[in-house]
C-alpha cells in the first residue's frame, strides 16, 4: 500500500509543470505592434545563428558518446592523435562568422530600435508621462489634462511617447506585446516609443523586482479606436477626482493591487516637479552625461 500511495504522489507530481505551463501566456511572442514585432523577428533571428552550434555540439556529443563507448571495440583507437586542419578550420570559422552576423545585426537592430527614437506615422502621436509608484503605476496625460493609475488607452496606429521616471525604487516598465521596456528612475527621465497595430486589451507590468507589492505591480493597456478613445477621455473627464500636489502624497503612498484610478484634472507640472525634487529643481535626461554615469 505505501508503494502505490508512492507511485501516484510521482505520477501528480510529473504533470505538475506541464500545469504550469499551460497557463502560460507567450505576450513576448504574439506582438500587436510594429516595434513588438521587430524585437520578436530579432529574437528569433539571434537564437537560429546560436543554434548552429548548439544543435550540432549536442548531436556530436551523443554520437561520440556512443560511438567511442567502452563496448565499441571496432571504433579506431588513436591515442597519439593531435591535429586535424579541417577540423580546425571548421571550429574557428564557423562561429567567427556567426559571431560576425550577430555584431551586424545588433549594431543594426541598436539603432533601429532606440527606444528614444520616435516612430513614424502619419498618425499625430500622444504623449503620456509615467510615473512608478509603489506598486502601482502613475499616468498622466498632459494634452487632455487628465491621470490614471494602473490602465492606459490610446488609438490603434497611433504613437505613444512615454515619458517616464520613478517617485520611489528603479522600475522597469514594460509592455511585451506592444515591444521594449525601459527604466523608472527617481530623479531621472527616460522615455519610450511605442505603437499599437491592432486593437487589444494588453498587459503591463514592472520588469523590476521593487519590493513586496511587485508581483501585483500590473497595469492595463487598452488600444482602441479613435471614437472609442475619445469616449474614454470624456469619462475620466467626469471623474469627481483631481490631481495635483496637495493630495500626490495620498496617491503616491504604497499599496497593493491598486484598483484603476481616474483623475479628471491633474498638475500640469506634477510629473517634473517628481522628477526634479531629486535634484535641487533639475529635471535630467538620461542623455544628459550625468545621467549617463550614474546609470
Amino acid at each position: 500500500m505505501k508503494y502505490k500511495s508512492t507511485s501516484g504522489f510521482s505520477k501528480r507530481l510529473a504533470i505538475f509543470p506541464a500545469l504550469l505551463l499551460s497557463g502560460c501566456k507567450m505576450e513576448l511572442f504574439d506582438p500587436k505592434g510594429s516595434v513588438g514585432l521587430a524585437e520578436k523577428e530579432l529574437i528569433l533571428n539571434a537564437t537560429y545563428a546560436m543554434l548552429i552550434v548548439v544543435v550540432p555540439v549536442i548531436l556530436l556529443t551523443l554520437l561520440f558518446a556512443w560511438r567511442y563507448r567502452q563496448s565499441n571495440t571496432s571504433a579506431e583507437y588513436l591515442p597519439k592523435w593531435a591535429h586535424s586542419t579541417k577540423i580546425e578550420i571548421v571550429m574557428w570559422l564557423v562561429p567567427s562568422l556567426i559571431i560576425l552576423y550577430l555584431g551586424i545585426m545588433t549594431w543594426k537592430s541598436t539603432h533601429a530600435l532606440d527606444p528614444y527614437k520616435p516612430l513614424v506615422s502619419v498618425a499625430k502621436p500622444i504623449t503620456v508621462e509615467v510615473v512608478a509608484l509603489d506598486w502601482k503605476w502613475l499616468f498622466i496625460y498632459p494634452e487632455y489634462g487628465i491621470a490614471t493609475v494602473n490602465q492606459i488607452e490610446f488609438p490603434v496606429g497611433t504613437p505613444v511617447n512615454f515619458k517616464i521616471t520613478s517617485d520611489s525604487v528603479m522600475n522597469s516598465f514594460f509592455i511585451p506585446q506592444l515591444g521594449g521596456q525601459i527604466y523608472a528612475m527617481a530623479g531621472m527621465q527616460t522615455k519610450l516609443h511605442l505603437i499599437a497595430d491592432e486593437a487589444g486589451d494588453y498587459a503591463g507590468i514592472s520588469a523590476n523586482f521593487s519590493g513586496a507589492g511587485f508581483s501585483d505591480m500590473k497595469f492595463r493597456a487598452i488600444a482602441t479606436t479613435p471614437e472609442e478613445f475619445a469616449a474614454w477621455v470624456a469619462k475620466v473627464k467626469a471623474s469627481p477626482s483631481e490631481l495635483n500636489n496637495a493630495n500626490y502624497a495620498a496617491v503616491a503612498a504604497p499599496t497593493e493591487k491598486h484598483p484603476v484610478q481616474y483623475f479628471s484634472k491633474v498638475d500640469a507640472n506634477l510629473f517634473h516637479s517628481i522628477i526634479a525634487k531629486y535634484n535641487n529643481g533639475h529635471v535630467r535626461n538620461m542623455t544628459d552625461p550625468i545621467c549617463r554615469t550614474k546609470g
